[in-house]
């Protein structure tokens, strides 16, 4: 099979390139991080690629609203590339900062608000998943972290009955494990309907708040240490992997 080739955008505050770039080559996909500026100025390097990933971080300090100066200029310099490269039989993910960009460049619908606690927050969430997306075969649930100030998902009622419509709504938020364990609340930001992650494409567009890249290893978990005195005592393995992993090793497997 040959390798899956990734790119990944990076600059002006983007700042998980190299755990997104981590996961994606552990399950066997080659990688590079790569400047918008280097992008803009030669539009083709996205024509090796068979994924494009924007990471998260705080492009542009977020000063003008998370993602949307570096929205601005995916669709004023890289619009017919990004149209283009989405014509193929191709995969793209925008993850927390990356999902807000992804929104406000119009790849998948919706807005991203600030969180009802008016607070930026950084903990872990549980996910359920409702989507036939490539990103998320094989996956029903699954507990990530998140870290963010404007993670509150919003759309408009008739795009939300298309989302419905369309099997676009891809995860939502859930009183799983992870948060009973803590005693927090499911929802994390007052996301509609609690949603945490939307598809477009057919599902080969996926943007999602909480970050699976944080995810990749068992001892991630922010209680691995009670689940492995578990695992031990009932003389089970104890695992190596976190749920997060899962989502790349998808990706990848797309195009064996």
């Amino acid at each position: 099979m040959k390798k899956p080739h990734v790119i990944i955008f990076s600059g002006y505050g983007l700042n998980t390139e190299d755990e997104t770039k981590a996961a994606f080559e552990s399950v066997g996909a080659t990688a590079d991080i790569v400047h918008i500026n280097d992008l803009i100025a030669d539009p083709t390097k996205l024509d090796a690629a068979q994924i494009a990933v924007f990471p998260g971080g705080f492009s542009y300090g977020d000063d003008t609203g998370s993602g949307k100066a570096y929205a601005n200029r995916l669709k004023q310099h890289l619009g017919p590339a990004l149209e283009k490269f989405l014509a193929r039989d191709t995969l793209m993910i925008g993850i927390c900062n990356g999902f807000q960009i992804l929104t406000s460049a119009g790849l998948v619908p919706g807005v991203l608000l600030t969180n009802d606690s008016a607070r930026y927050t950084c903990r872990w969430v549980d996910l359920e998943v409702s989507s036939k997306s490539p990103w998320l075969k094989g996956i029903t649930r699954m507990s990530v972290p998140i870290a963010h100030g404007e993670g509150k998902y919003y759309a408009p009622a008739d795009t939300l009955t298309q989302l419905k419509k369309d099997d676009a709504v891809a995860l939502t938020y859930v009183a799983g494990e992870t948060a009973k364990f803590f005693d927090l609340p499911g929802n994390p930001n007052g996301s509609l309907e609690n949603i945490a992650g939307v598809t477009a494409y057919g599902g080969r567009v996926l943007g999602l708040m909480p970050h699976p890249e944080r995810a990749v290893r068992f001892t991630q978990l922010p209680h691995w240490t009670y689940l492995k005195e578990q695992y031990l005592r009932g003389g089970m393995e104890v695992p190596t992997e976190g749920a997060g992993l899962q989502l790349f090793r998808n990706a990848v497997e797309y195009f064996a």
